[in-house]
């Protein structure tokens, strides 16, 4: 079964985007086709920040770090719905006072 992630981001932290795949015909006169390049054509990446005392943020590690980057797990997106991601790259820590901060990128992928 695929775990959710249920830690919710910093709003000010959250920024995405999105990428469409699309084949493309270039013709001599300036004409141009185009078509959307297979079933998913669309994905996903979003930067995400996590501000939060200690045992929230090791929460967040202990999460990622056990999916190791290869392993799919569900996330809900602002005004999406739920749908598989991977993390491969997030920030260590950083302190200040009792409050900690990172950031992650969680990119879209079609296969558990």
């Amino acid at each position: 079964m695929t775990d959710t992630f249920i830690w919710v981001p910093t709003v000010a932290g959250l920024s995405g985007d999105a990428t469409l795949k699309v084949r493309k015909a270039q013709f001599g006169d300036g004409y141009a086709q185009r078509v959307a390049d297979g079933l998913n054509n669309r994905s996903s990446s979003y930067q995400l920040q996590f501000i939060g005392a200690a045992d929230k943020l090791t929460a967040i590690l202990a999460f990622l770090d056990a999916h190791a980057g290869a392993t799919a797990f569900y996330w809900t997106p602002l005004l999406r719905t739920q749908s598989l991601f991977t993390c491969e790259k997030y920030t260590e820590p950083t302190k200040d006072g009792d409050v900690y901060t990172m950031t992650a990128q969680f990119d879209q992928t079609f296969a558990p």
